[in-house]
């Protein structure tokens, strides 16, 4: 699967929903399978209304499909979600790995870090 560089705004859309436990257990149940919104309503101490909005915030970052079917909203994970999730944490550890390999170099070229490398003991 190719994918192109992920938009900030689409990586603070996925975070923001997954930040959620309400949010991640309703990917989880639709992972095993299609369900109706009115049945992952029953799973909850909360408003059908309340689940609504959480489906629609998973929707808007693109972890969920819903379609009509009949009088209900069947809501399926997007197959291609994790992947995303996935790139958007590949992305960021790569930049992060980076940095920290940069440092590295820096302190292994500067010659005052020998004289205080915190391995060795005090000279007597």
């Amino acid at each position: 699967m190719v994918v192109d560089e992920l938009s900030d705004e689409t990586v603070d859309r996925l975070f923001h929903a997954l930040a959620d436990a309400t949010r991640r257990d309703i990917l989880r149940r639709c992972v095993r399978g299609e369900l109706s919104v009115s049945r992952l309503a029953e799973a909850y101490p909360m408003s059908f209304a309340a689940v609504q909005k959480h489906v629609a915030v998973l929707e808007r970052a693109g972890l969920v499909n819903k379609q009509r079917s009949g009088r209900e909203q069947l809501v399926r994970t997007d197959p291609d979600a994790v992947g995303r999730a996935r790139q958007a944490l590949d992305e960021l550890e790569s930049a992060w790995r980076g940095r920290v390999d940069r440092m590295a170099r820096l302190l292994a070229e500067d010659p005052g870090t020998e004289e205080n490398d915190p391995t060795e003991g005090p000279e007597r």
